[in-house]
């Protein structure tokens, strides 16, 4: 290994290490800060807690052996509402991109629904659904699945064009050119996606935990 090479990973492995020390620090000054605003009455505490009080929470269900039975409680949601938001998003996401007509019809309605702010949804969640599993799950789906369906089919939509016509130069049909060109050209988009599907789940699961704790 040359003296060059060396000092190129050298220097990666310095900058890998600069980038955690300073996220680190980030979420450390967070934290602070938002300790001393909340100790202060700065912010009110009742809304947005504080790291004092998730700590004692914490420790309070460890000792009551609830803390586990929560967690997965919300593990659970959480995937159950991530799986279906990711399969009907796809599933949706494919309907439209081989339905020119379809897509065109349901394109302002898909605007509207990402318009509308879904929190308020969570009082009619409740009075539909009631306020249960079935209605965690439910909001958790309808904050994130606009937003997948949207993300997934413009990229979709805006595939290398000329990969298409070549497929199509070879009488390919519309089901190969999705399996062989769309779907594998989106891949990184469908991943970035899903990152963001699980991270919106989870909020989603939040919004309607705190509108079932409001109501009760």
């Amino acid at each position: 290994m040359s003296n060059e090479h060396k000092k190129y990973l050298r220097k990666l492995k310095l900058n890998k290490l600069l980038i955690s020390i300073t996220q680190i620090s980030i979420f450390i000054f967070f934290i602070i800060i938002w300790q001393f605003l909340a100790s202060h009455n700065y912010i009110n505490s009742f809304i947005t807690s504080s790291p004092s009080k998730i700590l004692s929470t914490i420790s309070k269900l460890y000792i009551e052996n609830n803390l586990f039975i929560h967690i997965w409680i919300t593990v659970k949601e959480t995937i159950i509402s991530f799986i279906i938001t990711t399969l009907l998003s796809i599933i949706i996401s494919i309907i439209l991109y081989e339905s020119d007509f379809l897509s065109k019809v349901i394109d302002p309605y898909l605007t509207i629904l990402n318009s509308l702010p879904k929190v308020a949804l969570g009082p009619i969640i409740i009075i539909w659904i009631g306020a249960n599993q079935n209605g965690i799950i439910t909001m958790a789906i309808l904050i994130s699945i606009i937003v997948s369906i949207q993300t997934i089919y413009n990229g979709f939509v805006n595939t290398d064009k000329l990969k298409i016509k070549l497929l199509k130069t070879f009488n390919a049909t519309k089901k190969d050119i999705l399996f062989n060109v769309v779907i594998p050209s989106n891949k990184s988009t469908i991943i970035n996606t899903l990152k963001i599907n699980i991270s919106m789940c989870l909020i989603g699961l939040m919004v309607q935990w705190r509108e079932n704790i409001l109501k009760n």
